[in-house]
């Protein structure tokens, strides 16, 4: 009976987590137990399509297969020094240690925050509603409007027009002040 009682209490630990090894195809750290016990190389389970490389310090809970200790699956890893609180109800958020985060509210509302800036890699960003922006607008390439001309179109066509009055006065020349 002793075996057994044994067993059952090694089934689950929790503690700190000393180092994450993140170039392995399921990621593996090296965690701290109660006791001083350290264990290497235990595989974390993340769920699909969600990663995360922890910092040393981030408390995690594994399972320990039978009770064995010499095999144990880390299912969870959470960080309370940098947790989002007060969200309100129903709203899910990703974050990280340094304030970057992405909110998505009950009511349908998305939130991104960056200190520096945020990436978009794609041959093409669709919005279908209006777009509203409260600083500078930067194009490395042109803008185009719903008539397919662009920002630079529209400005050879501006520097170069004239006027024609239909008097003696004849054609006036190009505007003076360039676009």
């Amino acid at each position: 009976m002793s075996d057994l009682s044994r067993r059952v209490r090694n089934l689950v630990g929790r503690g700190v987590v000393g180092l994450v090894n993140a170039a392995t195809k399921l990621q593996t750290l090296q965690i701290r137990l109660l006791a001083g016990e350290v264990k290497d190389k235990v595989e974390h389970f993340e769920p699909y399509g969600f990663t995360s490389h922890a910092l040393p310090g981030a408390e995690h809970v594994t399972l320990f297969m039978d009770g064995d200790r010499s095999h144990g699956v880390t299912i969870v890893v959470a960080d309370r020094r940098y947790r989002l609180q007060g969200l309100p109800a129903g709203a899910v958020a990703l974050h990280d240690n340094v304030g970057t985060r992405i909110v998505l509210s009950a009511d349908g509302e998305i939130t991104v925050t960056a200190d520096t800036r945020v990436t978009i890699d794609a041959p093409l960003v669709r919005i279908t509603g209006s777009l509203q922006v409260d600083e500078n607008i930067v194009a490395d390439g042109d803008i185009s409007d719903q008539g397919d001309k662009s920002m630079s179109g529209m400005r050879d066509v501006f520097n170069d027009h004239d006027h024609d009055h239909g008097d003696p006065a004849g054609t006036t020349a190009v505007p003076n002040q360039q676009q």
